[in-house]
């Protein structure tokens, strides 16, 4: 058996004992060979807040950037400088993100609720983003050392602007359930919905017409191509030499989380109906 067997199996027993999956009704993926699959399967791992260590996640993420390989060379520089493959690939393993309800989450964050639960949320997204950065810039670390693996670059660019959507996506997902605000719909459409409100960094209002559909429309899909590109932008600076790039994408990608995070929950507050002293006297 060889080791990325053996890796895929216990990795394959850590999501059934973590319930690492996506929303069952979930459409399927479309890739034949299962190599979406894959891609989505591991995007799920590197977007749990488990504990994971920098080798493990290293590792996940090395892997991730190796299926991504053959789109990100066929896409080209001009093709991911677009971001027209990146948003079709985000909006494809979207709806396969694990998000959970509130009452799964306050279970899995020791009986916190309200604001103290959305804080406990916001610190392990900004975390897992945190690690990305620096697992990504360990990994042009080595490349560096090893100059024919640059060619590997764009992959690896693309590998971490993917995971770090997703957790900021799944994060978004989770906060509206902390606040209350249900987001209707299928899968896909729900998928859509966050997406949307990640690429326009704002809530979901299941109110407003055409909030909630079943795909993301060009408008959207322009919004979501931006903020995808303007993520890839900071995933590059983890491509700078020896460890400083770990620094540069670590610090980068939290301040980005928090920023989001804090954009995201006053307009859910505001969504909720409490006014402004109850959200200061709950947290």
């Amino acid at each position: 058996m060889s080791d990325d067997e053996a890796e895929r199996i216990e990795e394959e027993a850590a999501d059934r004992s973590q319930g690492q999956s996506g929303d069952p009704g979930a459409p399927a993926l479309r890739d034949g060979s299962g190599r979406n699959a894959e891609i989505a399967r591991l995007v799920g791992r590197l977007t749990g807040d488990q504990d994971m260590d920098r080798a493990t996640r290293g590792r996940l993420l090395g892997r991730l950037a190796r299926l991504l390989g053959d789109g990100a060379r066929r896409a080209g520089a001009g093709g991911l400088r677009g971001g027209r493959w990146l948003a079709d690939l985000m909006a494809e393993i979207a709806p396969h993100i694990p998000v959970r309800d509130a009452r799964t989450l306050s279970a899995h964050h020791h009986g916190l609720t309200g604001e103290r639960l959305a804080d406990s949320l916001v610190r392990v997204a900004a975390n897992s983003t945190t690690a990305v950065g620096a697992a990504g810039g360990a990994l042009s670390a080595v490349q560096f050392a090893a100059p024919p693996l640059l060619l590997t670059a764009p992959a690896q660019v693309a590998a971490e602007t993917v995971v770090i959507a997703a957790i900021e996506v799944k994060l978004i997902a989770e906060l509206h359930a902390v606040y209350g605000v249900q987001v209707p719909g299928a899968p896909s459409a729900r998928a859509a919905a966050f997406l949307t409100a990640w690429a326009r960094q704002r809530g979901v209002d299941p109110l407003r017409p055409g909030s909630v559909t079943g795909a993301l429309g060009p408008a959207a899909r322009a919004a979501l191509r931006r903020r995808l590109l303007r993520t890839m932008g900071r995933s590059m600076t983890t491509l700078g030499p020896l460890l400083t790039g770990a620094a540069a994408g670590a610090t980068l990608n939290r301040a980005a989380t928090r920023r989001l995070a804090e954009a995201i929950r006053a307009d859910l507050r505001r969504q909720a109906g409490a006014p402004q002293w109850y959200w200061a006297l709950s947290g």
